[in-house]
């Protein structure tokens, strides 16, 4: 049964694409951020104490400095870091998990070929029999309020069992083609997951990646090192263009991983074939829309038109579940407009959730 329809804070607008969750449009959240950031900020604060989470990024005036991604917390003493994995302590950062020692995760082995994001370009889509070390990283930098992976905020870093970057590595066998990691996402525990890298890579395993490109630009290097020198790929998960639907959608800004993706995209002619950078976007009903996809198109394209892009169908999930899912004309308006942005690999994922 279709939902009713629902008004804009803002402009008063009465339609069925907006979400509860925000109760602003896509197009006001755009253009009238101002009118909107109260209402949004408020929304974001419930979700993270929902799940005992620090409610934004801390700023302390006297603390110490984690500068592991894009949120450089500054954290008084006893204060969590927005990941939730670090604690200010007598002046330095006390890591709870995030560490070669301790990664906070899940892992399974994935049949390949399997559902990933690159699944379309990669290597791996030949590769039956084989395996992917799928490593799902329980903690995250960013707020997405349609999160497909919400559960890991239930997983608590300082009771959880962890597992160490070696202990990771030694569960590749003969039949591991590759590892991805994801989560929430990787850019949150990047020095264990570098350190388990650097063992697979031994062993003859491809290195993927599958991120919000929060991380410090020299973590990311290395990420990218590691997936062009054994044959994987970073995958980069581009959300939105524009910073203020970004920061309404996922509680932080866009600007360090529009520049990091630029900084792995520059490396992208060192192999194209398999890709070594593919990006993708989660086609969002009523915010992220063929203008929205058109616009982060052509920032790939001006990199380099060959990289390839993924378009993929959302279903209703977290705090946008009262959203739609994904319209095939929605999908197909969008593929066009990557298309006419410059892109010439674009590719629409997830088609059985179309609706």
């Amino acid at each position: 049964m279709p939902r009713s329809a629902m008004t804009c804070y803002v402009c008063q607008r009465s339609t069925r694409a907006i979400t509860a969750a925000l109760g602003v449009c896509g197009d006001c959240l755009r253009a009238r951020f101002a009118a909107a950031r109260q209402r949004v900020h408020a929304r974001h604060i419930a979700s993270r104490a929902e799940f005992a989470l620090p409610i934004q990024p801390p700023r302390a005036t006297d603390g110490v400095r984690c500068v592991l991604c894009a949120n450089e917390c500054v954290l008084a003493e006893g204060e969590r870091g927005f990941c939730g994995l670090r604690i200010g302590r007598d002046g330095r950062l006390v890591h709870l998990a995030g560490t070669p020692a301790r990664g906070l995760l899940h892992w399974y082995r994935d049949p390949l070929p399997t559902n990933c994001v690159a699944d379309w370009v990669c290597a791996g889509h030949t590769q039956r029999g084989y395996h992917n070390l799928a490593v799902f990283y329980a903690s995250c930098t960013m707020n997405c309020l349609f999160c497909q992976n919400w559960h890991y905020r239930e997983t608590s870093p300082g009771q959880s069992q962890t597992t160490s970057a070696a202990e990771l590595a030694a569960l590749a066998n003969a039949r591991t083609f590759c590892v991805c990691y994801f989560g929430g996402d990787p850019a949150a525990q990047m020095p264990h997951a570098l350190a388990a890298s650097r063992l697979l890579a031994q062993r003859g395993v491809r290195i993927c990646w599958e991120t919000n490109g929060t991380m410090h630009p020299k973590l990311l290097d290395a990420a990218v090192h590691y997936a062009l020198e054994t044959g994987g790929c970073i995958k980069f998960d581009l959300k939105a263009f524009s910073e203020p639907l970004h920061v309404a959608l996922t509680g932080v800004s866009n600007r360090r991983t529009l520049e990091n993706f630029a900084r792995a995209a520059r490396r992208f002619a060192e192999r194209p074939t398999p890709p070594l950078v593919v990006a993708s976007t989660l086609l969002v009903p009523g915010y992220v829309d063929a203008n929205e996809v058109s616009q982060i198109a052509r920032f790939i394209a001006m990199l380099d038109p060959r990289i390839p892009y993924t378009l993929l169908a959302f279903a209703p999930n977290f705090y946008l579940a009262d959203l739609p899912c994904t319209s095939a004309a929605h999908a197909q308006q969008a593929q066009a407009a990557a298309h006419n942005a410059g892109l010439v690999n674009v590719h629409i994922g997830n088609r059985h959730l179309l609706g």
